[in-house]
């Protein structure tokens, strides 16, 4: 398949975990990658990975939490590959029980989760209501809007609040061509949904019971369902938030 030959994709998150697998799917599929975040080594690695299935892509170093580092990071985008059609928000910070959370961690974990998400939209639909529009799609989570479990508080709040500024954002600037959608993983195979002391047989053991399908995710699927609300064949597609979590908040 190549849905997106020629097009300009930008990922933030990119140097590991989902989003190194969203990454390499878009370019798998024609796409010219920028493989964002704030650790070079491992954006340097899934630019390699990509290079090596044949796709193209570069790593641009950049914090979420900093707006002039995300403009600079979208003026990068362009001066590299011409345009910026596709956006993908994949920022991460965990957090503790509700109780126990130091406020500076709080404003941390909605620093990075929230913030991080805002101030990327706001720069990557600045250059595409400008530039003929373009697609955005934010990763938020199955616990925040669609379940809850003890001993996340923060991360579950900064979570709901992605889902709800996704479809805020999707009404405000859809008749600017900007089409803006949401994709809420639950457990998938990558490292953060590995217990403290897990091996990933022991994960598998333990998700036999946990949700209906009876195993976690696999990247690619959550993937997968990122290039779909990315493509033209979820073209009316706006403001939806997809879960795809085992049916695990079914």
């Amino acid at each position: 398949m190549t849905r997106f030959t020629n097009s300009s994709v930008l990922v933030t998150g990119a140097g590991s975990g989902l989003g190194r697998a969203i990454a390499l799917a878009f370019a798998a599929e024609g796409a010219r990658v920028v493989a964002a975040g704030r650790t070079a080594a491992s954006l340097d690695e899934t630019v390699r990975l990509v290079r090596a299935a044949g796709g193209t892509a570069e790593a641009v170093t950049a914090d979420v939490t900093d707006s002039a580092q995300l403009a600079a990071l979208v003026r990068e985008t362009v001066a590299l590959f011409g345009t910026l059609d596709v956006a993908v928000n994949d920022v991460l910070r965990g957090t503790v029980p509700a109780g126990d959370i130091a406020e500076e961690d709080w404003d941390a974990v909605l620093r990075t989760n929230v913030t991080g998400v805002f101030l990327a939209m706001k720069h990557e639909i600045a250059h595409m209501r400008e530039n003929g529009g373009g697609a955005i799609v934010n990763i938020s989570s199955h616990l925040g809007a669609h379940s809850r479990i003890p001993n996340a508080a923060a991360y579950i709040t900064s979570k709901a609040a992605v889902s709800a500024l996704t479809r805020a954002a999707a009404l405000d600037h859809i008749r600017d061509g900007v089409r803006i959608n949401a994709v809420s993983p639950g457990a998938s195979a990558a490292p953060m949904s590995l217990r403290a002391g897990e091996t990933e047989a022991d994960r598998a053991e333990r998700v036999k019971d946990e949700n209906p399908l009876g195993r976690v995710a696999e990247a690619e699927e959550v993937a997968a369902a990122v290039l779909y609300l990315a493509s033209s064949a979820a073209g009316s597609v706006v403001g939806h938030d997809l879960v795809v979590d085992s049916g695990s908040s079914a």
